[in-house]
């Protein structure tokens, strides 16, 4: 038995008395109705396994949070910071693609040569 006067039995935790701490328990149950299971301590019943609830621990005398009171609705910063962000990001770029704008083969500027498949630079510029 654990030194928090606690025992481990089918993945579960109970508590048991705490006098018992250290000694060797026995827990007995009817297989088919884990609600009650009682705990022996060298053949003598010691009382039941109460199942160990974690929960937080509040001391009672301390006043306690309630729910927030509903106030007025906060204000949004006088600068849209994500609007300017924006506004910039679109100056930096191009704009829509045009796609009429991009020259077909044969018309206009020549496609890019294929790579070299032997991994070559050659000093023609690349596109």
């Amino acid at each position: 038995m654990a030194k928090t006067a606690t025992v481990e039995f089918e993945a579960n935790r109970y508590q048991v008395d705490t006098a018992l701490v250290g000694r060797h328990v026995e827990l007995r149950f009817d297989p088919e109705n884990l609600t009650r299971i009682e705990v022996y301590c060298e053949g003598v019943a010691c009382g039941p396994a109460v199942p160990f609830i974690i929960a937080r621990h509040v001391h009672p005398a301390v006043p306690q949070a309630g729910p927030a009171a509903p106030g007025p609705p906060s204000q949004p910063p006088g600068i849209d910071y994500l609007g300017l962000v924006k506004a910039v990001h679109e100056e930096a770029t191009y704009g829509p693609i045009a796609y009429r704008d991009i020259p077909v083969s044969g018309e206009g500027e020549a496609p890019c040569p294929p790579p070299d498949p032997q991994g070559h630079s050659s000093d023609q510029e690349v596109c």
